[in-house]
C-alpha cells in the first residue's frame, strides 16, 4: 500500500502479552478486508512481558497494511486504542480485542451497516449473541450490562464487546479517562451522535490468559459508572448556525 494512500479503515487491535494470538489475528484481518476496503492495521502494543512486540516487528516485514506503535510504559486499554486512533490515518476506526476473540470477517458487515444507515449514526457496536466465555464471565456481563443500561439508558445491549465501526473524528472528540473504552455508547450518545447494535461472532480463547477478572471488573465498573452518569447530567448541546 503506498505510504500517502489514505485508508478507507483503520483497524485499531491494543494488545498486552498476546504473543500466540498477533498472527493468527493479522492475517484474519488482512483476509477479511483486502478487496473489500483500503484499510491499515494499527497494533498497540502496551508494553507487553513477552515476545509480542517482536512477533509484531517480523509480521511488519510480511504485511504492508501492518504498522506498530509501542507504549514505552504500560498505560491500560482505553490509553492503546485512543494511541492508535489517534495516529490512525482513516477516517473511519474498527477496533478488534487482541485475544481473538472478536471475529474480523465481521468488519465487512459493520462497514454495510455504515453504508445504509444516516449519517448522524457514528458508532457500530458489536454485540455478542453467542458468548463464548465461561459461565462466571458471562453471568458477570449479564448483570453489569443491566446495571449500566438502567444507570446510562444507553440502549446497547452489549457495550463491552471489544469490536466496534466508528468515526475517528467522533471518538477523538469524547471526553478521554481511563475505562473510556466500555462506555462508548452512552459516550457517543451523550456528544449527540446515534448509535447502533449490530450481531457479531464470538470464539473461545484459544491462547494466552484474560488480563481480567469479575472482581476488578466490579471495583472498576462502580466508580466510572457513576463518572459516565455524572458526565451525561452535565452534558449541554445546543444547534450552531453561522450567521
Amino acid at each position: 500500500m503506498p505510504a500517502l494512500q489514505q485508508p478507507q479503515i483503520s483497524v485499531v487491535v491494543p494488545v498486552f502479552n498476546e504473543q500466540d494470538n498477533v498472527a493468527s489475528l493479522v492475517h484474519e484481518i488482512v483476509a477479511a478486508l483486502r478487496g473489500v476496503a483500503s484499510f491499515e492495521i494499527v497494533y498497540v502494543d502496551d508494553h507487553s512481558r513477552d515476545s509480542t512486540l517482536a512477533v509484531l516487528r517480523e509480521l511488519k516485514t510480511q504485511v504492508p497494511e501492518l504498522r506498530v506503535l509501542h507504549h514505552v510504559t504500560q498505560s491500560g486499554q482505553s490509553t492503546a486504542i485512543r494511541t492508535g486512533v489517534r495516529a490512525a490515518r482513516g477516517e473511519w476506526i474498527a477496533t478488534l480485542d487482541g485475544d481473538g476473540q472478536n471475529d474480523p470477517a465481521d468488519i465487512p458487515k459493520l462497514i454495510a451497516e455504515r453504508a445504509q444507515a444516516l449519517p448522524d449514526v457514528k458508532l457500530f457496536a458489536g454485540w455478542r449473541v453467542n458468548r463464548q466465555d465461561t459461565g462466571s464471565k458471562r453471568w458477570a456481563s449479564k448483570w453489569a450490562n443491566a446495571i449500566r443500561a438502567r444507570m446510562l439508558r444507553d440502549d446497547t445491549p452489549d457495550t463491552g464487546c471489544g469490536i466496534k465501526l466508528f468515526e475517528r473524528a467522533a471518538f477523538l472528540d469524547l471526553p478521554y479517562f481511563d475505562h473510556m473504552h466500555r462506555y462508548l455508547p452512552a459516550l457517543m450518545q451523550r456528544a449527540g451522535w446515534k448509535t447502533v447494535s449490530v450481531p457479531v461472532n464470538h470464539r473461545p480463547r484459544t491462547a494466552g490468559v484474560s488480563k481480567y477478572n469479575n472482581l476488578n471488573r466490579a471495583l472498576v465498573g462502580i466508580r466510572d459508572l457513576r463518572g459516565v452518569a455524572w458526565l451525561i447530567t452535565r452534558s449541554r448541546r445546543t444547534a450552531v448556525e453561522e450567521v
